[in-house]
């Protein structure tokens, strides 16, 4: 691998990087609304403090959450936390820092999203290279009919009929939550059954979605990559059909397949939103649906830069690994 080729890669990274977390700092203070005010307003309603002293209490606040210096300075020192991945007390929680929930609910979806990632990825990348295949049974080619329609349907939609079907109509799941009320979290095999009966209906909602965009895709690829000329020249040679399909389609066919996969895991922190509020599901979702709700500043800030970053070093990894997978592209400057 040639230095120069990496040092770019990693300066266009570390650019779009702060290109990503200025917006991320901006943005959210566009919105005119003064996040403090709102929460301790919302407090005041439910009796948790009194009118009289509002104000001083948004001055007391606005200080300690250093709202009350010049934007400049503001993005000044968010640049300076957000390089050592210090992301401030979190507005609607506090005391509690940003660090702390973010790190409590990044499992929930890593594992979430993470495993129905990988495991629609090997299902549809399987059934989208047989569908392709002329050598596949005649009755897969009634599997594009459901996959069509799975992949038209979004992750939200198909995850409320299912909750539906099997959570409210036949009680056979769990509807709502990470695991059961009154459980506590502990490392036995009471606790992680109640976890995996909680996770199997959001799971399978992206699941049953996704299956149907990789089979698609690589059925597209596959298609494509069997009317190439280096496969006709292999069928030329007298090589079996099996030695073709594995060998020269599969193995081409695969590569934008990689490409996607590196990306949606990366964005996996971000992925499937709706899902996760919809199942209640304690994952990055959910809290960062709360902390826009409650115009929560650094809790958006910190769980949008996390994304930023994960999908920022997932496209370096990409960018510095492809190249190995394709021997058609080069590390050279053209």
């Amino acid at each position: 691998m040639r230095a120069d080729y990496l040092a770019r890669r990693v300066g266009v990274f570390v650019l779009i990087v702060w290109l990503a977390a200025t917006l991320n700092f901006f943005l959210p203070r566009l919105s005119g609304q003064d996040p403090v005010r709102a929460t301790l307003l919302q407090q005041a309603s439910l009796g948790g403090h009194v009118q009289m002293g509002l104000e001083a209490m948004v001055k007391e606040y606005e200080g300690r959450f250093g709202l009350d210096k010049p934007l400049w300075r503001q993005y000044v020192t968010y640049l300076g936390d957000v390089s050592r991945f210090n992301f401030n007390y979190s507005i609607s929680n506090y005391p509690r820092t940003v660090n702390e929930i973010i790190a409590e609910a990044i499992p929930w979806t890593v594992v979430l999203l993470g495993t129905t990632t990988i495991l629609s990825f090997t299902i549809g990348t399987l059934l989208g290279a047989l569908l392709a295949w002329p050598g596949a049974p005649r009755w897969m080619r009634l599997l594009m009919p459901p996959l069509w329609a799975l992949h038209a349907i979004p992750f939200f939609l198909l995850g409320l009929i299912l909750m539906y079907v099997f959570a409210f109509r036949f009680q056979l799941l769990p509807m709502f939550g990470g695991y059961s009320p009154g459980a506590f979290p502990a490392l036995t095999l009471r606790f992680v059954g109640d976890v995996l009966a909680h996770a199997i209906l959001p799971a399978l909602s992206i699941v049953l979605v996704a299956t149907g965009g990789w089979a698609l895709g690589m059925r597209g690829m596959m298609v494509t990559t069997m009317g190439e000329d280096y496969v006709t020249f292999a069928e030329a040679k007298g090589l079996t059909r099996l030695t073709i399909f594995l060998r020269y389609c599969v193995r081409n066919a695969i590569l934008p397949q990689t490409t996607a996969l590196a990306l949606a895991l990366g964005n996996i922190l971000s992925g499937a939103v709706l899902v996760e509020v919809i199942f209640g599901f304690p994952g990055v979702g959910t809290i960062l649906f709360h902390a826009i709700r409650e115009n929560d500043h650094f809790l958006i800030q910190g769980i949008v830069f996390t994304v930023i970053v994960a999908l920022g070093v997932a496209t370096l990894i990409l960018d510095v690994v492809y190249p190995l997978l394709d021997p058609r592209i080069s590390y050279r400057r053209t």
